[in-house]
């Protein structure tokens, strides 16, 4: 398999109430061209990392906030626009990056409309990563279900992935790791960490940043680094 038939794949997916970043596209948050756009965010960001990753850090599922526009895991729009206090796109694409939503949407909160969406989560992980020594390069983000699922009705949530969401979503990330060849795994949260240990895969668990887990996840992804 090599990355184009990779990213072939992931567009083929499809499932209720998930929104797939690479093949689906929403008119009333979207521009025209959106999915073309995130496929090829995704594209220059494995291909930065394809061969010089030392781990691999694999997180639940794709969040509106976060790879739901931008179409990368963990990675939020305003990192593509150079409008993070941390993260900027030359660390994520290597070059100058685009949005995906749409400005001029109503529904969006004024700094959203202004700046694109920024995630929290993303925004934890990234920085712990760079603080802990790591260069933008030397890790690969991932979620265990690579898809945006979302509360019915309401496009703009985010839902825990069902089992038979998991099953598909591991499939994925045994394609991923093709890629890849082996590398050390971090999970991130209990979701990920048991989805893949009980498919037989050694992994480092890791607490979730969300809900009051920034700092622990903080120090033990430094800890685990060591």
């Amino acid at each position: 398999m090599d990355l184009n038939q990779f990213l072939t794949g992931l567009a083929g997916y499809q499932g209720e109430n998930t929104f797939n970043p690479w093949a689906d596209h929403d008119e009333r948050y979207e521009i025209e061209n959106a999915v073309a756009i995130r496929r090829k965010n995704l594209e220059d960001y494995l291909a930065l990392r394809l061969g010089k990753a030392r781990i691999l850090l694999i997180a639940e599922a794709c969040g509106y906030q976060g790879g739901h526009f931008s179409g990368i895991a963990m990675t939020c729009e305003r990192m593509l626009l150079d409008l993070h206090p941390v993260v900027d796109s030359a660390m994520v694409l290597g070059h100058q990056g685009n949005r995906t939503s749409r400005k001029e949407n109503p529904l969006l909160k004024p700094i959203q409309q202004a700046k694109g969406f920024n995630e929290p989560t993303d925004s934890v992980v990234w920085s712990a990563c760079l603080e802990a020594g790591l260069g933008p390069n030397d890790f690969l983000l991932w979620n265990i279900f690579p898809f945006h699922p979302y509360k019915k009705g309401n496009l703009l949530t985010n839902r825990t992935p069902a089992d038979d969401e998991l099953a598909a979503g591991l499939a994925c990330t045994r394609s991923l790791l093709s890629l890849t060849g082996p590398l050390p795994i971090f999970a991130i949260g209990k979701k990920s960490e048991n989805t893949l240990t009980e498919a037989g895969f050694s992994v480092t668990g890791l607490r979730h940043p969300a809900n009051g887990g920034a700092n622990i996840f903080r120090s033990q992804l430094k800890e685990a680094l060591k």
